[in-house]
């Protein structure tokens, strides 16, 4: 008897080998796949896997001139001096609250703008108006933040222009710590709703348009529509977003508040990730903001896996 034939004579062997054939056709058939996923691959292991070695320095009295592996452990030193600090509350606080106002004015507004495109009729007006409140999308951070300053210039800004048209004199905005948050998250709006709409729009055009044809001939209304149709099917992406914004709840965008700091808002101004910067690339203090990086990225997954813990029980949907 051949030897090699009796293992076949097993049921669980010849599905092993059965399975073991398929998955060598499987990874025959997307190998072009695996090639075009590969620099993509490499890059992601270069600049973001690579790098996490020195996270060590959270933990370390780093020297340049000894290195990563050198130089001498201070354990949590450096999280206890960041919490003992006095930025620790200002630069908290404000990440905060400009995250979460943020979170609350940009989670509904690109919902509410994707259902409004969505109930237009005529093509030509609404692909102009898409057009129109995509564009602000392509200005550069830098370009944003030099229109603002101008626009809110106190002297011969814009407003200021306006204001005076009707005897009133513009505020100085800028220079104000209480209005920065107010400033950020609603210049954010104008650039960004248009851009942010489009995930949803998408999800609308997915809609069975049966369901709209049966609402019709049940009298509904256009209001009926959105309310009984839109928003529920809809539901499910506005979820993932939320759970991925709230995943980046504490990284507020760094460029445009560092370019709209000044000596008069930073009570306001000064957040997390601009501080980070400041206390590692200008004051040369590499471990002590790697902590503050490093607390900064766990409350984030924290938050990330709160989120998505509580949305899966509750509303089914979830990133993982």
């Amino acid at each position: 008897m051949d030897v090699q034939a009796v293992p076949m004579t097993d049921p669980a062997a010849v599905a092993k080998a059965r399975r073991k054939r398929q998955r060598q056709r499987d990874f025959k058939k997307s190998l072009p796949l695996y090639v075009l996923l590969l620099p993509s691959a490499i890059l992601l292991l270069i600049f973001a896997y690579v790098p996490l070695y020195g996270l060590v320095m959270a933990f370390q009295n780093y020297s340049p001139a000894l290195g990563v592996f050198h130089s001498p452990w201070v354990g949590l030193k450096n999280f206890t001096q960041f919490f003992n600090s006095y930025q620790f509350p200002i630069t908290l606080k404000n990440t905060l609250v400009i995250s979460v106002y943020s979170l609350l004015v940009n989670t509904p507004l690109p919902v509410g703008l994707a259902i409004l495109t969505n109930q237009m009729r005529r093509q030509g007006f609404k692909k102009v108006f898409q057009v129109i409140s995509y564009l602000p999308h392509f200005i550069s951070i830098m370009v944003m933040c030099g229109m603002i300053l101008i626009f809110l210039s106190p002297q011969s800004g814009l407003f200021a222009n306006l204001f005076r048209l009707f005897g009133a004199k513009l505020p100085d905005i800028m220079s104000s710590a209480n209005a920065f948050s107010h400033v950020y998250v609603w210049t954010d709006v104008w650039q960004n709703l248009g851009w942010n709409s489009i995930i949803y729009i998408a999800a609308l055009s997915s809609i069975d348009p049966t369901y709209y044809e049966a609402a019709t001939m049940d009298g509904a209304t256009a209001w009926q529509k959105i309310r009984n149709i839109d928003i529920p099917m809809v539901m499910p992406t506005v979820m993932i977003i939320l759970i991925m914004s709230v995943g980046n709840l504490l990284n507020v965008g760094f460029e445009k508040v560092l370019l709209l700091q000044n000596p008069l808002n930073m009570q306001g101004s000064e957040i997390i990730s601009t501080y980070v910067y400041k206390i590692g690339l200008q004051n040369f203090q590499y471990s002590l903001s790697t902590a503050i990086g490093l607390f900064n990225t766990v409350i984030n997954v924290i938050l990330l896996l709160g989120v998505n813990w509580i949305s899966k029980k509750t509303t089914d949907t979830s990133l993982f």
